[in-house]
């Protein structure tokens, strides 16, 4: 018996949304929190600081260089899923474990960053930036992994967003807008010291969650049997060296041999390492435009943080909406088309100078578009990853996304060295072209709005 004043349709709304009270979803929040922090330390807030001590673009370009970890996670992540840390996982489990090992790891390296000085001693500083790097990425894979492992499917949606809203919290909101804030009033050694204190949270959140009990999947069973087959086949494959032949295969080729038995997989890869390209090259220099336009570290708090976070979360949740609508292919493209010429914007705030109503409009059309260009990717990369392999293969596409955010952004500084403001944001207007192009292809070659599970069966 249906209560009145209550329709099937909206009792099933009150139900999509208790799903976000259980505990569990809420805590992946904590752990997105966790996870994003220590990004905006290594990227936008490290580049004002060495933009303020007067460490050239060329340089400051550069050390984006430092985050190469991001790029190269997906090397040591089978091994993380499949290794013990000592005493760490006998008392905690495997996944617990290692996130406690990489946390603390990020909390004294945060710290020890905060205790350089950039302007005499750059390399010590960029050691540290590189060692955050390195911890942040494998923090990453464990969290990645436990997400999945700790939820019911039907939780996955609403899981998937509360780790995309922690990791905004975390970065930029606290590690940028808030590390700009207390350098304002305090130093660069006390707010580094802050940020590393922060990372009690993801340790907190750790230590009140269980270790998820994970059943293994119908593709890993057959797998692992296949390989048992192979080895009980071949007798001087015996013992020891089978077990560890079994372990190398199934942790470490596996995930990539499949991966790379799919149409068009080159193609993909492609795609994902230049989609958000034109978005990365100019975000490395945008604090140090900032600076140069002679903005305040509050005013760029306020307005770039704080407000920019805010249209991030509303483009998120509207290329969600865009994805339900139009699937995933059709939206990365209108997304991707919005998140190019959004760069634009900037290129007119060079020309308006230090104007506050034009930097709050560049930052609100950028981080809009910004937003609903990463829902619709992280869907788009969500798809992709097969089931039984889903830490090593996130790992590996994320590491790819990262890639054309790291090593390839570092360009940025030299670009705009050599060129005005505004050319180099037309510069980067353009650098979104090649990954748009690749999506064409796609889009054209596998059916228009074909969905990515239809690539990788071959449809």
């Amino acid at each position: 018996m249906i209560e009145v004043g209550r329709t099937p349709r909206y009792r099933g709304w009150l139900e999509s949304c208790a799903v976000y009270a259980d505990r569990r979803v809420l805590s992946i929040f904590f752990l997105g929190f966790s996870s994003g922090l220590p990004l905006g330390l290594t990227f936008g807030t490290l580049a004002y600081w060495l933009a303020e001590v007067g460490v050239s673009k060329t340089t400051i370009g550069l050390f984006a260089l430092m985050s190469t970890p991001y790029t190269l996670k997906f090397l040591w992540a089978p091994l993380m899923d499949r290794m013990p840390v000592p005493y760490l996982t006998r008392r905690l489990g495997r996944r617990r474990g290692w996130a406690i090992l990489t946390q603390l790891a990020l909390m004294a390296t945060i710290a020890c960053l905060g205790a350089t000085n950039p302007a005499a001693h750059p390399g010590l500083t960029a050691l540290f930036a590189f060692m955050i790097a390195f911890w942040s990425a494998s923090q990453d894979i464990v969290i990645d992994a436990y997400r999945v492992e700790i939820l019911e499917e039907r939780q996955y949606g609403a899981g998937a967003a509360m780790i995309v809203l922690g990791y905004r919290f975390g970065s930029p909101l606290v590690s940028g807008a808030g590390a700009f804030y207390l350098a304002t009033y305090l130093d660069w050694l006390t707010t580094y010291g802050v940020m590393a204190g922060l990372m009690s949270v993801g340790i907190i959140t750790i230590l009140v969650n269980p270790e998820p009990k994970v059943q293994k999947s119908r593709e890993s069973v057959e797998h692992e049997s296949r390989i048992a087959a192979y080895i009980e086949s071949r007798p001087h494959l015996r013992g020891k060296k089978a077990q560890a032949l079994a372990l190398i295969y199934g942790a470490v080729i596996s995930p990539f041999a499949e991966f790379m038995t799919r149409r068009g997989w080159l193609v993909i890869l492609s795609f994902i390492l230049f989609y958000k390209f034109g978005d990365a090259l100019a975000w490395v220099m945008s604090n140090p435009f900032y600076v140069e336009l002679g903005f305040t570290k509050i005013q760029i708090a306020n307005i770039s943080k704080v407000f920019g976070i805010t249209a991030t979360i509303i483009g998120s949740v509207i290329g969600g909406v865009i994805v339900d609508r139009m699937g995933i292919l059709k939206s990365l493209l209108v997304c991707g088309i919005l998140q190019m010429l959004s760069n634009l914007m900037f290129a007119v705030l060079a020309m308006a100078g230090n104007d506050l109503r034009m930097l709050t409009l560049a930052i609100a059309v950028e981080n809009l578009s910004g937003g609903m260009g990463t829902a619709a990717f992280v869907a788009y990369l969500s798809s992709l990853c097969n089931i039984a392999y889903t830490a090593t293969q996130y790992a590996l596409l994320t590491s790819f996304m990262a890639f054309g955010r790291t090593l390839l952004s570092s360009s940025g500084g030299w670009l705009a060295d050599q060129m005005s403001w505004v050319s180099f944001f037309v510069v980067t207007t353009a650098a979104a072209l090649p990954g748009l192009l690749l999506l064409v292809w796609i889009i054209r070659r596998f059916s228009v709005g074909a969905y990515p599970t239809q690539l990788q069966q071959g449809q």
